[in-house]
């Protein structure tokens, strides 16, 4: 691998939905970012390239990551190191535990960490600048009524990762 371990460093990998830009820093994951990504780094923020096949951090996310498309993964191994403040960090701990084939409203998460409505949209600001997309599972989020609302990595590939986990839900019942 080239460069210090503690630069960032980036990488591109090959999925059904389109090239992910994949990013790390020393053993940790900050970033997962669709083409076209309405919240992307600048290149200068992602670092160097690198060839995936290089990057045993990386290459271990690509992995992963075609495990989960595959219906074969439910969670996550790599550890993430998404940048934000700590209402967004907040947030996004939240979202980790949303359980895999569930959705939840962005007023629940609200209410979640102490906040009536009023929060929710603050939130939900906060769920669409997540870095680490699919890995912190933003698209399990949703509107009041169900309604799929804006998703960074648009509202079609939204659609599919939802698609996706109904069709590979795990047989046990799990609670938010």
């Amino acid at each position: 691998m080239k460069g210090s371990p503690m630069s960032t460093r980036h990488a591109f990998a090959p999925t059904r939905l389109g090239d992910l830009t994949l990013a790390a820093t020393a053993d940790r994951i900050t970033g997962v970012y669709f083409p076209g990504h309405w919240h992307a780094p600048t290149a200068a923020a992602l670092g160097e390239r690198v060839a995936l096949e290089e990057d045993p951090v990386l290459a271990a996310l690509a992995g992963e990551l075609e495990e989960f498309f595959a219906g074969d993964r439910v969670r996550f191994t790599g550890p993430a190191a998404p940048a934000g403040g700590p209402f967004e960090t907040a947030v996004w701990r939240l979202l980790e535990e949303i359980p895999y084939g569930t959705t939840v409203t962005y007023g629940h998460l609200a209410a979640r960490m102490g906040g009536g409505a009023g929060l929710a949209r603050r939130v939900g600001q906060a769920v669409g600048r997540n870095p680490i997309s699919v890995v912190i599972p933003c698209h399990r989020v949703v509107g009041s009524t169900g309604a799929l609302t804006g998703y960074a990595g648009g509202l079609e590939r939204k659609r599919f990762l939802l698609a996706l986990e109904r069709e590979h839900e795990p047989s046990e019942t799990m609670l938010f």
